[in-house]
C-alpha cells in the first residue's frame, strides 16, 4: 500500500512538473517566438544568412525586392533611387525595409508558425516619385524627401550617393570605399545632421513671436552688423523691413538682431520644441538627433546662431515633420515607410497607426509662419521656381560649412487638402537654396501633384 502511494506521488509530481514545464514553455513561446522565428540560424525563412521569403514592393505594387530569388526591380534607376528604402541584402543599410520589416517578410504567426512564402510587404514609398528625386539630384550627394503629414506615409525619400545593387562594379566599388560613393550606406534622410542655414530663420522667428512685442516691428537693414567685434553680413542692403519681409528677404542682419534679444536659452528651448535637437523613431529606427549650442547673450555666435550657422546641426527627417506641424496648426502625423503588409493567405495583416508629433509651439505662431513662408514664394522664388497653382510654402537655406560650396536646403509643404505634403531638400555644396534644391522641390511636386 505504501508502495502504492509512493507511485502515486511520483506521478503526481511527475505530472505537476510536466505541466509547469509546459506553461514555462508556453510563456517563453509566446514572449519570444517570433524572435526564434526571425533568428538568422532559421534555415526554414534564410538562405546564407539571407531572408529568403517575402516581397518588397511599392505603395503602387511594383515589386522592389523579391526575397526568395534575391533580386531587385528590374529598372536600373528604380534600384538606386530605392536603395536606402530597400536596403541592401548584406545588411550594410540598417535603416532599409530589408532590416526593419524582416519579421513581417517572415509572416510568422503564433499559432502557424512561418508560412513559407513570406508576406508582401507594400511601402509608403512610390517609385517613380523616388526616380524623379534620384534624376532631379543628378549625382549630387543629399536626400529628397516628401510625406503626407496627414496620413503620415513617406512617399519620397531619396539618398544619394547610391548604387546599383545588382552592379557587381558598383557594389565593389561602394565596398573598396571609392571617392564617388561616399557614404553610399548611408540613409543621410535618416540618420545625417547638416547645418540648417536660413531655414532655421522659422525658429528665431516662432521665438520672436512668442516672446516678442512684433506687432508693430520694422528692421533697417544696411548690408551688415557689428556683434562683439565680429562682422555679420547680408546678402543685400534691404533697407526697411516688416516682420515678414525680414523673412522673405531671408535678412541675416534681422534674424541676428532678433537672437540677441532672446537669448540663447530661449532659441535652444524653440529649436527643441520644434522637434529639431531629439532623435525619434521611424519605425523603429532611431534618426539622428541634431544639437544647438546656447552660445553667450551678446556673442557673435549666439547671432550666427539665430541665422542657423554657427554650431547648428539639424536632421532632414526632422525638418520634414516641422514643416508638417507648421502646416497642421502644431501637430501631424509621424512619418511611416509602411503602408500595409499582405500575408501569406492574401489577407491585409497591417493595422498599425503611425501615430502624431505635437510642436512646443501654438496654432497661431504657425498659422503666422505658413503666412510669411506663403509669401517668400509669391514674392521671392517665383521668379526663378513654378510651382503652377499649388499653395506652396517654403523656406529656403544657404548653409555655408567651410570649404567648397555651401550646402543648399529647400523646406516646406504645401498647404492642401487634397495633396498635404511636406517635402524636404538638401543638396551638399549644391549652393544657394533656391537654385540647387528649390528646383528639385519644384520638380518633385509636379510629379506628385500632378
Amino acid at each position: 500500500m505504501k508502495q502504492l502511494k509512493k507511485r502515486t506521488l511520483f506521478v503526481l509530481l511527475f505530472a505537476i512538473l510536466m505541466v509547469a514545464g509546459l506553461v514555462i514553455f508556453l510563456g517563453l513561446y509566446v514572449a519570444n517566438g517570433e524572435e526564434w522565428a526571425t533568428f538568422q540560424a532559421n534555415r526554414h525563412v534564410y538562405s546564407n544568412g539571407k531572408i529568403a521569403v517575402g516581397t518588397i514592393t511599392d505603395r503602387n505594387g511594383t515589386v522592389l525586392y523579391d526575397c526568395e530569388t534575391g533580386s531587385y526591380a528590374d529598372d536600373a534607376t528604380l534600384r538606386r533611387a530605392t536603395l536606402h528604402a530597400v536596403g541592401d541584402s548584406a545588411g550594410n543599410i540598417g535603416a532599409g525595409a530589408l532590416q526593419l520589416f524582416a519579421d513581417l517578410l517572415i509572416d510568422y504567426s503564433p499559432i502557424f508558425g512561418t508560412g513559407g512564402t513570406g508576406s508582401t510587404v507594400a511601402l509608403s514609398i512610390d517609385g517613380d516619385l523616388n526616380k524623379v528625386a534620384y534624376e532631379a539630384l543628378d549625382g549630387q550627394s543629399g536626400t529628397v524627401a516628401l510625406y503626407n503629414y496627414k496620413t503620415g506615409e513617406i512617399l519620397c525619400m531619396v539618398s544619394s550617393p547610391a548604387y546599383d545593387p545588382e552592379n557587381e562594379s558598383e557594389v565593389a566599388a561602394v565596398a573598396t570605399g571609392d571617392s564617388a560613393y561616399t557614404g553610399a550606406y548611408l540613409n543621410r534622410f535618416l540618420s545625417s545632421t547638416y547645418t540648417p542655414g536660413s531655414t532655421f530663420k522659422l525658429v528665431t522667428a516662432a521665438a520672436a513671436l512668442e516672446n516678442l512685442d512684433m506687432e508693430n516691428f520694422s528692421y533697417t537693414c544696411t548690408g551688415s552688423i557689428t556683434v562683439d567685434g565680429a562682422t555679420v553680413t547680408c546678402s543685400g542692403k534691404h533697407g526697411t523691413q516688416t516682420f515678414g519681409e525680414c523673412l522673405t528677404n531671408s535678412c541675416n542682419c534681422a534674424f541676428a538682431t532678433l537672437a540677441l534679444e532672446l537669448g540663447g536659452d530661449v532659441l535652444e528651448e524653440y529649436a527643441r520644441a520644434a522637434g529639431l535637437l531629439d532623435s525619434s523613431a521611424v519605425n523603429g529606427f532611431t534618426t539622428a538627433a541634431g544639437s544647438f549650442t546656447a552660445s553667450p547673450d551678446g556673442s557673435a555666435a549666439l547671432a550666427w546662431s539665430g541665422v542657423g550657422q554657427s554650431t547648428n546641426l539639424v536632421n532632414p527627417c526632422a525638418e520634414l515633420v516641422l514643416m508638417g506641424c507648421i502646416a497642421n496648426s502644431g501637430t501631424a502625423a509621424s512619418p511611416t515607410m509602411l503602408s500595409d503588409v499582405t500575408g501569406a493567405l492574401g489577407f491585409s495583416v497591417y493595422s498599425e497607426d503611425a501615430g502624431s508629433t505635437t510642436i512646443g509651439w501654438s496654432s497661431g505662431t504657425c498659422s503666422t509662419l505658413k503666412w510669411m513662408m506663403r509669401d517668400n514664394v509669391l514674392n521671392k522664388y517665383s521668379s526663378t521656381l513654378d510651382f503652377g497653382d499649388l499653395t506652396v510654402c517654403a523656406k529656403s537655406g544657404t548653409a555655408e560649412v567651410g570649404e567648397g560650396e555651401p550646402h543648399a536646403w529647400f523646406v516646406g509643404f504645401v498647404d492642401s487638402y487634397t495633396t498635404p505634403y511636406a517635402f524636404v531638400v538638401l543638396v551638399e555644396h549644391g549652393g544657394t537654396g533656391v537654385e540647387a534644391a528649390g528646383k528639385i522641390a519644384a520638380e518633385l511636386l509636379a510629379a506628385a501633384c500632378g
